[in-house]
């Protein structure tokens, strides 16, 4: 049967169910199959759309988003769904629908492009505007159908940008316009020598003055997890016992704990806030931010024996675990509706949850002691009569965790929100990642790592390739890109720091080469190895750099392997790229902890397999950041830098003593007691 055959009596099946079918029918995104019947006539991005677009001269209308995105929802159903703004999009544009968890590297690219243009975070939906020839001349976030939100509204912007097209001297104006804002985007930026100490004071301070007082964090709203600049602080405290970082870094994790942005209910931290109190969350969960959010936690239990961190760090695990599994691997996000309510699965109503909490025997006081406690409030917090749980008293009432039962049970009777079943490569390698750090406090969770490791091995590894996404029973087709390779050695080198299995560090070596191979050239990182050519960065907004991270795994490789080709390449990328540590070290935090342990130096520990193993929680509490351990054959425990040792021991408190002191003369005025 002729190709177009197939497709009409496709249509034809289709039809009862919906009125529309676009190009997006056959693909896996479940955010694209989410735009598979609006009347818009989309494409996924492929060179079928822009060839398309040059041969009609057509504009280019790109909107990226995903699954869970609670205003690429709004859009969706507001514009896209929308007969008028379809015409427009049909008569004058090709347009292009993305998942940025697919395609995270073109993303990037507008995403950098919308900073350099309006000085701000962009966000999803991204809408890019472009030309035939794929040049921007126009980038925004939600666009309304009609005048709104600051924005003309897509029934005015559509017509007036193919109108534009037709004045080329205007029209190539904003299109050289942007082209300039990418120039200057691109340019190097070298790094000269400074000052370890005077850096690092320079880090605080920044942090300090966009720090929150009051509810801790570090902006006023929207406010978000920022796991990195926090793990920052926490290593600024290590490295030179400044308590100004340790209190900043302290108060925001313990006020999260407390607040809105953590579920207080199962567990798990939501993507931000919508207030700077941290008590009216965006209710979509991610599987970075969880997985992000792990380690700095374990962190603090590990300086402080905070219970409370303790307790955080168990909770998000078991969340993921229940809610985020499928046969062994990750998902990617849940969104915020439940049922058509934004929240609807996290909040709860007073009157009905004191009358069943009476009808089951509570006392009057009693009831109203664990729902003041929990901020479940007789007017509501978040929507109407509806509560959503924060800690709003320090005093815990004996019969909170009873509450904390109940509304979990009532939860049971709901549904829990939409799942985005995606399973990304680099994702799961956070969380694989957070669970061997989390072996830090309970063995558990190391023998949990090793379980979902092998299962990401096994599905995302074929044939000696790495692939960046799949969903469940499908086979992945889309080739591994930097995040992808970045976050995998990552927990790899954490995987071997918890078991000293031999085939982790091997793999994370084969893994790093085979990055430097594909995505550096002539001392350029590329996100991917594609056409696309985007250069990389050490933007840590929504999640850890990549670039950062592989930099910082290939400090740790050149120390355990004793390879200093690996010192040069971090070397060279940091001196041509990394002249925002002279200006705003703040600004790139990961890669701030990776230039410190470049001008510090790790140190490694010898010592045989089980030697090591009976010697974690020791090794775990040396002040000194980095620090790794490594099994071979040795007489005690011997202390290393690359190419040289500086002490050895029988007795692991002795050898820790030793580090410490030669640290401590080393790092000289920084290193305060």
């Amino acid at each position: 049967m002729k190709k177009w055959m197939v497709l009409i009596a496709c249509m034809v099946l289709l039809h009862a169910e919906h009125n529309y079918t676009n190009a997006l029918v056959d693909e896996k995104s479940p955010y694209l199959q989410q735009h598979a019947h609006n009347p818009v006539h989309w494409y996924p991005w492929g060179e079928e759309a822009f060839e398309k677009a040059k041969i009609e001269q057509k504009l280019i209308f790109l909107s990226i988003g995903y699954s869970t995105c609670h205003w690429c929802h709004e859009m969706e159903q507001e514009s896209f769904r929308d007969e008028s703004v379809a015409k427009l999009l049909n008569d004058h544009y090709i347009s292009i629908k993305v998942d940025r968890e697919e395609y995270p590297q073109i993303d990037k690219k507008y995403q950098k492009l919308f900073l350099q243009r309006y000085g701000k975070r962009g966000g999803w939906p991204l809408s890019v505007f472009l030309s035939p020839n794929r040049e921007v001349f126009h980038l925004a976030t939600y666009i309304p159908k009609e005048e709104g939100y600051g924005s003309k509204g897509l029934m005015k912007l559509l017509p007036e940008f193919a109108a534009l097209q037709k004045k080329p001297k205007v029209f190539n104006r904003r299109i050289d316009f942007y082209k300039k804002l990418a120039e200057e985007e691109s340019k190097r930026q070298e790094l000269k020598a400074g000052v370890l100490s005077q850096m690092i004071q320079q880090a605080v301070s920044e942090i300090a003055k966009t720090y929150d007082e009051q509810y801790g964090g570090f902006a006023f709203r929207p406010k978000y997890p920022e796991a990195s600049k926090i793990e920052l602080l926490l290593t600024a405290y290590r490295l030179s016992g400044d308590r100004d970082a340790l209190k900043m870094a302290k108060e925001t994790l313990h006020k999260m704990a407390q607040s809105g942005v953590y579920d207080q209910v199962e567990g798990g931290f939501f993507r931000y806030t919508t207030d700077e109190a941290w008590l009216n969350p965006h209710f979509e969960k991610m599987l970075y931010t969880n997985a992000e959010m792990i380690p700095v936690y374990v962190q603090m239990y590990l300086l402080t024996e905070d219970p409370v961190c303790k307790q955080v760090v168990e909770e998000t695990i078991a969340h993921m675990e229940k809610h985020f599994t499928c046969e062994g691997l990750f998902l990617s996000a849940s969104d915020a509706d439940s049922d058509g309510e934004e929240g609807g699965y996290y909040i709860y109503d007073y009157l009905k949850v004191q009358e069943a909490l009476l009808a089951e025997g509570w006392g009057k006081e009693e009831v109203e002691a664990v729902l003041n406690y929990y901020g479940i409030e007789e007017d509501g917090n978040v929507d109407g009569e509806f509560s959503h749980l924060h800690i709003s008293s320090g005093t815990k009432p004996n019969r909170a965790e009873e509450l904390k039962k109940y509304l979990q049970s009532v939860r049971q009777k709901r549904h829990f929100p939409f799942v985005d079943r995606k399973i990304i490569t680099a994702w799961n390698a956070m969380m694989i990642k957070a669970l061997f750090y989390a072996g830090k406090i309970d063995a558990k969770y190391t023998e949990l790592g090793k379980k979902h490791l092998k299962k990401l091995f096994e599905t995302m590894f074929r044939d000696g390739v790495l692939y960046h996404y799949t969903l469940p029973e499908t086979v992945p087709v889309q080739k591994a890109i930097l995040e992808d390779y970045a976050f995998l050695t990552d927990a790899l080198i954490e995987g071997y720091e918890q078991t000293y299995h031999a085939e982790y560090l091997k793999y994370s070596e084969q893994l790093a080469k085979e990055s430097i191979e594909k995505f550096y050239r002539k001392k350029q990182w590329y996100l991917s190895s594609s056409k696309i050519g985007v250069l990389a960065d050490f933007d840590d907004r929504y999640y850890t750099s990549a670039l950062s991270v592989m930099l910082e795994s290939l400090l740790r490789l050149a120390s355990l392997t004793e390879k200093r080709s690996y010192l040069k390449i971090v070397e060279e990328s940091i001196a041509e790229h990394g002249g925002i540590l002279e200006t705003e070290p703040s600004k790139a935090p990961k890669l701030f902890q990776t230039y410190m342990r470049l001008k510090q130096g790790d140190v490694t520990i010898h010592a045989e397999k089980r030697v090591l193993q009976k010697a974690h929680k020791q090794i775990d509490s040396i002040r000194y950041p980095f620090v790794l351990s490594k099994a071979q054959e040795a007489e005690g425990y011997l202390a290393c830098g690359i190419g040289q040792c500086f002490a050895q021991e029988k007795d692991i408190d002795k050898l820790i003593e030793k580090i410490e002191q030669m640290k401590k003369d080393q790092v000289g005025p920084l290193w305060q007691k």
